[in-house]
């Protein structure tokens, strides 16, 4: 059987969410082929995908793969245009006897992966092959080009962001062989000319088109398939407990200064996984401290219980949604309340990658914003969330604030891009029109006060073309610099949306 591109006679989309509905012209699934020839098969749905492509540019018509849908904005839509689900694209084979002599790591190590792989499904994978990623989200329903294109911060304190461990792009930018495109770095070669042969595409290793096609949004052509660096299967030793010196733990939020320091279970050894959650209205008992260890596998542990509504690794979007917004006289109680119940310590749980971080099942409906800021601006941003919460006219906020970690990003819009370390404040709230208001209050205040930061490109934000130059500055030029390079006018047209028109982004 072909690779098939089924119209489902869908003319509204909605997000896994519930924040929007957006209404578009149809609804396509995509399903790989039968064929007992996985690469075969793969190389099918190129031509499929390509052929598309051109009724696109011959109609004049817009189109948007679509992951799993957990964007908070309208990134991965585009108001009467196509959209094409990407969750059945889910091949993935190793290259092993393929690679550029060059290559600089292991070859056990690569691993090749459809576009429409979910977070989750790779994890149970590569355990089975003794193997992990070596970052991923907090939840993992999403796919894994729709995680690397908003540029996902990950949880891996001294590693960065889900683009961190890409290698290899498979990108189609138009309808004919010649815009089937296998980028790389050209400073770190990894696959031969003969693989990109092999999937019909044309090599070309670029450094800054390959770090501008990283974080793309979907803007670059279509994404087929991503190289991935793995590494061996782990294991991490987790807690979260109260940590009441928050002079220290303040101070400590700033430097990442992690020897002999008390206030954490292995005072001088730097953590996997650092975060920090501050309930505005129960600072007097502490803030909830998350912190990993990074340990050898081993098959002596006790898994978490998979039947638990909030697992190890599950963040607050995986509850925040069951609290009711209120009148701001209740507020606290109602927070303290859900938060004592459904954001439990723990001391000592192991598990892998996968079983700690799951696919998380979200109740209720909620919102969920998140801005990257240096280091050094850390503690003057939670001064003035917490002056806003007191002070605002949007009143009380229904949420907490989490603050974790990462290392910067190489990708050139990557919104974790602040070297050494970025620090990724999450606003996770109830959903509500005070709520957003509250983050527009936010936002203009980190402006009046020049604060430096940027937006989780797939959360709530307010992006617009003055924000995004003040975050990103030259790196817009390059961006769409490179785009142009990329792919020819007609094609470009193809892959505009409404939400990078009004970033000034096209």
């Amino acid at each position: 059987m072909p690779p098939h591109i089924l119209k489902t006679g869908g003319t509204t989309w909605e997000n896994r969410h519930h924040t929007f509905i957006e209404n578009i012209d149809d609804l396509s699934e995509m399903w790989n082929s039968d064929n007992d020839d996985i690469l075969q098969g793969y190389n099918e749905m190129t031509a499929s995908i390509q052929a598309e492509i051109g009724q696109g540019i011959q109609h004049a018509k817009t189109m948007r793969a679509l992951g799993g849908g957990w964007s908070w904005t309208r990134i991965a839509t585009n108001a009467r245009g196509s959209m094409y689900s990407t969750k059945y694209l889910n091949t993935r084979f190793s290259i092993a006897p393929s690679l550029v002599p060059g290559y600089k790591g292991d070859p056990q190590d690569l691993l090749f992966v459809q576009c429409g792989t979910l977070i989750y499904e790779l994890n149970s994978y590569l355990e089975r092959k003794k193997r992990a990623l070596k970052t991923s989200g907090a939840s993992n329903g999403q796919t894994m080009a729709g995680a690397l294109s908003t540029g996902t911060h990950g949880s891996a304190f001294d590693f960065g962001a889900i683009p961190e461990f890409v290698v290899g792009l498979h990108i189609i930018t138009g309808p004919d062989p010649a815009h089937s495109i296998w980028l790389e770095r050209k400073s770190n070669p990894v696959a031969s000319r003969d693989f990109a042969s092999k999937i019909n595409a044309v090599f070309t290793g670029d450094d800054e088109l390959f770090n501008a096609a990283l974080v793309s949004f979907g803007s670059f052509g279509f994404i087929h398939g991503i190289m991935i660096e793995t590494e061996p299967l782990y294991l991490l030793e987790c807690y979260r407990q109260r940590v009441t010196d928050l002079d220290a733990l303040y101070r400590l939020m700033e430097t990442l200064e992690f020897g002999n320091n008390s206030i954490l279970p292995y005072p001088d050894e730097r953590p996997h996984h650092f975060q920090v959650t501050l309930n505005p209205y129960d600072m007097e008992n502490g803030a909830y401290v998350t912190t990993m260890y990074k340990r050898p596998y081993t098959t002596h542990y006790s898994p978490q219980d998979s039947t638990a509504k909030i697992g190890i690794g599950d963040d607050v979007p995986s509850f925040i949604g069951s609290i009711a917004d209120a009148l701001p006289g209740a507020i606290p109680f109602i927070v303290n309340g859900v938060i004592k119940n459904q954001y439990p310590l723990f001391n000592k749980q192991m598990g892998t990658r996968g079983e700690v971080f799951g696919d998380t099942e979200l109740v209720g409906k909620l919102l969920s914003a998140a801005i990257g800021v240096p280091l050094h601006e850390v503690n003057r941003v939670r001064n003035i969330l917490f002056d806003l919460n007191e002070n605002g006219a949007a009143g009380k906020f229904t949420g907490v604030f989490a603050f974790r970690f990462v290392n910067a990003s190489t990708a050139t819009l990557g919104f974790t891009h602040f070297s050494p370390k970025t620090c990724v404040l999450e606003l996770d709230a109830v959903y509500s029109n005070r709520i957003m208001q509250y983050y527009d209050d936010v936002w203009t205040r980190l402006d009046k006060e020049n604060v430096n930061y940027t937006f989780h490109w797939g959360k709530e934000n307010g992006l617009n073309p003055a924000r995004l130059q003040n975050a990103y500055k030259e790196r817009v030029d390059r961006w769409k610099a490179a785009r142009i390079r990329l792919m020819d006018p007609a094609t470009l047209q193809v892959f505009n949306n409404d939400l990078i028109r009004a970033w000034g982004l096209v």
